[in-house]
């Protein structure tokens, strides 16, 4: 097959990737087929297959593309703010609130599917452990950067981590179901306060927390100054 290993090749395959995620999410894992994702992108599901092998490879590959995308996204926004503080909240609200995320309801949609078949699927399985050891490392690193410069209290890094990930998943769960029990803004205010409660940062001299969660995600100011 003539540009197979070529830049063409890798265009059409990142084509493919973003055909799979979108049929994915308007789908459902369960009810894509590979011949549908040839379809989205004008190809033939042998071409599919030569790239993917398996529907299943097709989901995990397209869900690291799609954390890849977002991750990419996350950083070059997260070097733009000094502050530690200012960093944890804006990760929080790019898993939270919409508009914020790059990545909006539909990345939730595909983790849906990828925890549904993880337990019975060492491959994705393998794909979903990497994924949740770079989301909890991702935070840790912003506790730990924020005790080194006085932000933060002295917390076990990897157990705020731990907890602080888990608790966003579950929420990002309620936000991709839309219960509207539990609205986008709620969830962000509430990893806030859990965040705040545990680091030890937020409101000081008369402000609320909630104004130091967002002077500090806007300005890359400290909470409290």
């Amino acid at each position: 097959m003539p540009g197979l290993r070529s830049g063409e090749g890798t265009a059409r395959r990142e084509q493919m990737l973003r055909a799979a995620l979108e049929v994915i999410v308007e789908r459902g894992y369960a009810d894509t087929r590979i011949a549908d994702v040839a379809e989205r992108t004008g190809t033939s599901p042998a071409l599919v297959i030569y790239y993917f092998k398996t529907r299943d490879q097709l989901l995990t590959e397209a869900i690291r593309y799609s954390e890849d995308s977002w991750y990419a996204e996350c950083l070059q926004r997260l070097e733009e703010i000094p502050s530690a503080a200012g960093r944890l909240a804006e990760l929080v609200a790019m898993t939270c609130l919409p508009g914020t995320d790059p990545e909006p309801r539909s990345w939730w949609l595909l983790w849906l599917d990828l925890w549904a078949l993880s337990p019975r699927n060492p491959g994705v399985s393998a794909v979903r452990q990497k994924s949740d050891e770079r989301w909890r490392e991702t935070i840790r690193s912003i506790v730990l950067a924020g005790q080194e410069a006085g932000e933060f209290a002295s917390v076990d890094a990897d157990d705020f981590a731990i907890t602080l990930s888990a608790l966003l998943d579950g929420l990002a769960v309620q936000i991709a179901l839309e219960d509207p029990q539990v609205p986008a803004q709620r969830t962000y205010e509430l990893a806030m306060r859990f965040a705040a409660s545990q680091l030890q940062f937020g409101g000081s001299g008369g402000s609320s927390p909630e104004a130091s969660w967002s002077r500090a995600r806007a300005a890359g100011s400290e909470p409290g100054s």
